[in-house]
């Protein structure tokens, strides 16, 4: 995290371009959490906050699409997408802030037994490019989401159904959920995180992040399923597949699922 935010002369152009580049100076910078602590407490207005945020995001966002998309980009392509976020968060008035916050579902409901039920799915072609599908059941097995994920330059099979299994994780937090079972067909992973075993080459960084969020999120729990019982994450991920290189944020899986099954 240090080199990533601070050090990268990547990161650092960034800073310098901001112009909160001065805020950091004689804070701690040997942990990045620290720094931020300290820079954070050291604001006091809601622009600046906003530009720091926006600073960390742009590195952060950036670097996800080179690892995990393959693309490059220079200095200032990164400075222009700075500067277009920024003014966007800035120029939306508190009220209609709060408006577009994500909508959070109510508490949630329990599957006989269980919690809510997460079940995701990867797909890949050619080893071009990849996709997962991930489907939230309340009770009853009651359809409530769908979503589509899709990802360049990524031919890995069990690499696609780990980053899929943390998008799920995320997804589900963003949408407030604290009680879930994610269930998948991918053993091999599914065995890794229920036995703490981060020890891979390929997988470690991100097995170590998926179980972070299962030590602290008490009733998040993951389970194997077989490929027949995880049919209908399998349909999400082939469509989303399907829609490659289309956004597939922008499809309604949802509605599109229901029509299905």
């Amino acid at each position: 995290m240090e080199h990533l935010f601070l050090y990268c002369p990547v990161a650092r152009a960034l800073w310098d371009y901001s112009g909160l580049e001065y805020l950091g100076e004689g804070l701690p910078r040997h942990t990045f959490p620290l720094f931020l602590k300290r820079l954070l407490a050291l604001i006091q207005q809601p622009s600046v906050f906003m530009a720091v945020v926006a600073v960390l995001w742009r590195i952060w966002r950036s670097r996800n699409w080179v690892v995990f998309e393959g693309k490059q980009f220079g200095i200032p392509a990164l400075m222009r997408q700075f500067h277009q976020q920024y003014e966007e968060w800035v120029s939306i008035p508190a009220d209609q802030a709060r408006r577009v916050q994500i909508p959070r579902m109510q508490s949630p409901t329990q599957v006989g037994d269980s919690h809510l039920v997460c079940m995701w799915d990867g797909a890949t072609k050619g080893g071009s490019h990849s996709a997962g599908g991930m489907v939230l059941f309340g009770h009853a097995r009651t359809l409530l989401l769908a979503k589509g994920v899709q990802f360049s330059h990524m031919d890995d099979p069990v690499v696609v159904e780990l980053l899929v299994l943390r998008e799920a994780i995320i997804w589900c937090v963003e949408q407030g959920l604290s009680e879930v079972r994610f269930e998948g067909d991918a053993k091999v992973i599914i065995d890794k995180i229920n036995q703490a075993d981060t020890r891979d080459s390929r997988l470690g960084a991100v097995l170590e992040e998926i179980s972070h969020y299962f030590r602290t999120q008490h009733d998040f729990s993951v389970r194997f399923v077989g490929r027949e019982n995880n049919r209908v994450a399998h349909l999400v991920a082939r469509k989303a597949l399907s829609l490659y290189p289309t956004m597939s944020r922008f499809f309604d899986f949802q509605t599109w699922l229901a029509s299905r099954v």
